[in-house]
């Protein structure tokens, strides 16, 4: 499931559960590579949140966002991880794996 997300639905989002949420640019490159691993991963049931930092400024600088793409692991509203850079299939479900208890 891939959930866009503002300032507005963010915290209401990642309240509760194990949620990844990417943070992009329009404009990145390494974004537009990682977008089909995004939407694989979400076509398996994988709660995906999408943060489009030219939209939401405020959210890029509430988690000190400095290059896209950039993920940040959610457990019950706080974060437990963090990976910044384009990541392949395997080790973003790894990272998910790690946590899932």
């Amino acid at each position: 499931m891939l959930i866009e997300l503002d300032e507005k639905n963010f915290d209401k989002n990642i309240k509760t559960g194990l949620k990844l949420v990417e943070f992009y640019a329009s404009w990145c490159g390494y974004c537009k590579k990682q977008r089909p691993v995004i939407e694989e991963l979400s076509a398996n049931n994988i709660w995906i949140g999408t943060v489009n930092a030219d939209f939401n400024p405020n959210l890029i600088e509430r988690f000190n966002i400095t290059g896209f793409p950039a993920f940040l692991l959610f457990k019950e509203g706080r974060i437990i991880a963090a990976l910044s850079g384009y990541h392949e299939k395997s080790q973003l479900l790894s990272s998910l794996m790690e946590h899932l208890a």
